[in-house]
């Protein structure tokens, strides 16, 4: 009886130990693939700098093809040849050359069928500098909807890939058209023309200062003319709609015309003229084929009249502190110079904080509307040194019954001011002072 028990101790302990090896000895499998689903194999991994051509096939839509230039730009070749939208085709290379997939589906599929892969939805053929050729296949959405079948021409695996990534896929020429209807550089432009309103103004550029020359030398509102400058850049065909180009250029030739606009730079000049018809805008460009329409806001961006691009502002020293301000106002005058952050007159020190307040009159004082007449002659006059001495302005102001009329030295433009303004720079001017003495 007892050896029997010991056999049968025998028995158990060694299927103990048995199953302990087993176990041991396969954890690390078990991790292996945890880990494999835990980290989900990528599906293509290209260098987007060696890829030269990508052709999209849709099922039942036309196949998109696009080529790099010899320049390294990025051009529609089919359906019809087309400069293409740089940035967009740079988002869709960077979505192919490293493409992950949600989930490893199958590793040696058998029947490709089933997850609509032997007739995708969507191929992409991926072409490199070497010749070397990938196709991208992707099927059926999943029952879930949230994501679709995927796999690479010759590979047996099976990948989901999240919806968002096919959809980077489903592209068409309208999606991946360069939309812009001017191509200018900003940077490089040295003229710009607008002709609305009846009106015909030129802007030419100096370093980064713009001036009106046409017609007539005016101070421009740099910021209202870089606001041009951007409408126009940003000028783009919205292809939302119907593309039925005959349409639209019906709709441009009967509508209303609103502006031309000319954009010169180191290229040479684009032309863009823009039509208003019922409350939609039509633009026709001379930098590419067709009538298209624009948004509302390139409308309202074009539709400008000189005035608005003129620069009210009296004074151009801008925030940056004057170096010295002389001021007549009939028999009374004010003078101040600056030394570091110190106000002096007349070796006396001043008050800092009376002067920046006549200088902050000063600085704002701007034109309520520009005139063609009524300066006589000036009963005030203003003299503003800043930049270390380098700018020097002087205005004078004339009074005309209850309207004041300024003009700067030496420059054609009358401003009127608002009566209030005014007043106001006088009562600032009259109640600078000594600085107080220190307390002992």
């Amino acid at each position: 009886m007892k050896n029997r028990d010991l056999i049968v101790a025998v028995i158990v302990l060694a299927a103990l130990t048995g199953t302990l090896y087993w176990s041991n000895h396969r954890k690390p499998a078990e991790s292996s693939v945890n880990a494999s689903a835990e980290t989900p194999p990528k599906i293509l991994t290209l260098n987007q700098a060696d890829i030269t051509e990508i052709a999209i096939k849709k099922k039942g839509g036309e196949e998109l093809t696009l080529a790099k230039n010899d320049s390294g730009k990025w051009q529609i070749t089919a359906p019809k040849q087309l400069r293409a939208d740089q940035d967009a085709v740079s988002s869709l290379l960077s979505t192919l050359s490293a493409l992950n997939s949600d989930r490893l589906i199958e590793d040696k599929a058998s029947n490709l069928g089933q997850y609509g892969l032997t007739k995708p939805s969507i191929e992409v053929d991926v072409t490199e500098k070497n010749k070397k050729s990938e196709k991208l296949l992707i099927g059926d959405e999943t029952p879930a909807g949230s994501a679709a079948y995927a796999a690479v021409d010759g590979d047996l695996r099976v990948f989901t890939v999240a919806s968002y990534s096919k959809n980077s896929f489903d592209k068409d020429s309208k999606d991946l058209r360069d939309k812009r209807l001017m191509t200018f550089e900003s940077d490089k432009i040295s003229r710009v023309e607008l002709l609305a309103k009846k009106q015909a103004v030129e802007f030419g550029r100096n370093k980064e200062q713009w001036q009106i020359v046409k017609p007539g030398p005016f101070r421009a509102d740099g910021f209202q003319v870089d606001e041009l400058v951007r409408n126009l850049s940003d000028a783009k065909m919205d292809l939302s709609g119907s593309d039925d180009g005959k349409k639209a250029a019906a709709a441009f030739n009967s509508g209303v015309p609103v502006a031309t606009a000319k954009v010169t730079d180191a290229s040479g000049t684009q032309e863009l003229q823009l039509r208003k018809n019922k409350d939609d805008y039509y633009a026709k460009s001379s930098v590419v084929e067709g009538v298209y329409k624009v948004s509302s806001g390139v409308g309202a961006g074009l539709d400008k009249s000189l005035d608005d691009f003129r620069n009210k502002k009296i004074f151009d020293f801008g925030y940056a502190d004057p170096d010295k301000v002389d001021l007549h106002d009939g028999s009374k005058s004010y003078s101040v110079s600056r030394s570091g952050e110190d106000w002096s007159s007349n070796a006396t020190k001043m008050d800092a904080s009376s002067v920046r307040t006549l200088v902050g009159k000063i600085r704002d004082l701007s034109a309520s509307k520009f005139v063609d007449a009524g300066f006589t002659a000036s009963s005030m006059d203003i003299t503003v040194a800043s930049n270390e001495g380098k700018r020097v302005e002087k205005v004078l102001i004339a009074r005309n019954g209850d309207r004041y009329v300024a003009k700067r030295e030496n420059e054609p433009a009358l401003y009127e001011l608002d009566a209030a303004d005014v007043t106001q720079l006088q009562k600032s001017a009259a109640d600078i002072k000594p600085s107080a003495a220190p307390k002992k």
